[in-house]
């Protein structure tokens, strides 16, 4: 593929830079590119009103279609928007999970009404979502599914409990995937329901981590209610509404995210070189190796989305998602390795991690959420490389 770009891709470039250069000031631009993977309550209610201001200049939902408030932007497009997002350190983003995976699940599966509610207060950024796959019992077994909801009436009423739910506490509704079956098994009678947060019936428990953050979450949903028309899909059908949602999870917003790992690598020899460990040569072959392999990273992106028109990303996917949560982990344990006997202490009061410090341990987290490392080579084997499944256990 051709990765210089073309005059329309030069013109769309200027366009979006003249966008940040004029909007990102004042609190957006004090905020300094925080607010992302593993900091992301950091400025949250700053953020919140960055949102707004990304809406109003109509940099939201870029590959969207028109008649859904898109732009309808090639996979070209959004690659420059987030390269040059990430390039200007703008603030995290809030509304990822309802502008990438639940918008367009809406838009290929939702009914009319549906698209009428909902896909407009995520496109303004006044409603946020989060998602309810996970449970005690089925993290990456997804179809292990033992939160149930039955009709009552014209409302579903749930019961059970999710786990790791990202940004719970501060979203307007959730969707959740429940058993409406109960004679069910595995995959077959799950349904997708889009349910409201603020309501009795929901509790929020946030999961405290080594960050000292809890973006994650436990949610409970003890007689929780949500319309009977709130089901996207027909009843029943949940599981393949859940996997098309999954597939919209990899892909272009990962090269934005390589050139935040470019500014952490680019500290790292920062500090390597004022503090003296880039004399070390095993430091030095460190770091090139690093160097190297976020390069490599980026070629590897770019050709897993080669001839992609739009969000749904390729199984191929995975190997990105494998290959950078590995790559991330690794270069936090160059970063305290170059800190040296600082990095296990902590700056003075209020005694708050250093960013290096604070990416190292989240990084740990990073080859698990969105599918482990073991689950991703699992996808590699069998979508991509169509060798035989992994042997079963007895049922």
């Amino acid at each position: 593929m051709n990765l210089r770009d073309g005059p329309e891709d030069v013109a769309f470039r200027d366009e979006v830079r003249r966008f940040l250069e004029d909007n990102l000031v004042g609190e957006f631009a004090e905020l300094g590119g925080r607010g992302g993977s593993g900091d992301e309550t950091y400025g949250f209610e700053v953020r919140r009103r960055w949102e707004k201001v990304l809406a109003e200049g109509g940099w939201t939902c870029l590959g969207w279609p028109t008649e859904h408030g898109g732009r309808g932007a090639s996979m070209a497009a959004q690659v420059i928007f987030n390269e040059e997002y990430a390039r200007a350190a703008a603030p995290g983003r809030v509304s990822i999970l309802g502008e990438g995976l639940l918008g367009p699940t809406l838009i290929h599966y939702g009914t009319e009404a549906q698209k009428q509610r909902f896909l407009p207060p995520i496109r303004q950024g006044t409603e946020l979502w989060c998602q309810g796959y996970s449970e005690p019992d089925a993290g990456s077994d997804l179809a292990n599914v033992k939160t149930r909801a039955e009709l009552d009436g014209d409302e579903w009423v749930i019961t059970g409990q999710k786990v790791w739910t990202s940004g719970a506490h501060q979203s307007d509704w959730c969707f959740v995937v429940c058993r409406t079956d109960p004679e069910s098994r595995r995959h077959y009678g799950l349904s997708y329901l889009l349910v409201p947060m603020g309501q009795p019936g929901i509790e929020v428990r946030p999961i405290v981590q080594l960050t000292r953050t809890g973006e994650f979450n436990e949610v409970f949903f003890d007689g929780a209610r949500t319309r009977r028309d709130h089901v996207v899909g027909a009843p029943g059908d949940g599981w393949k509404v859940a996997l098309a949602t999954l597939s919209y999870e990899r892909g272009v917003a990962l090269l934005g995210h390589q050139l935040s790992f470019r500014r952490e690598l680019d500290r790292i020899v920062a500090l390597a070189q004022q503090n003296g460990r880039s004399g070390d040569p095993v430091i030095r072959q460190r770091l090139a190796r690093a160097h190297v392999e976020l390069s490599i990273m980026r070629y590897n992106t770019l050709r897993s989305l080669s001839g992609v028109d739009g969000p749904v990303a390729p199984p191929e996917a995975s190997i990105a998602k494998l290959y950078w949560a590995s790559w991330h982990r690794s270069l936090g344990e160059l970063a305290l390795s170059v800190m040296g006997p600082s990095a296990t202490v902590l700056d003075d009061g209020p005694y708050e991690m250093n960013e290096l410090q604070r990416s190292f341990l989240f990084s740990r987290a990073e080859t698990i959420y969105g599918g482990s490392n073991q689950i991703q080579r699992n996808i590699i084997g069998e979508r991509v490389l169509g060798l035989p499944p992994e042997p079963k256990g007895a049922a």
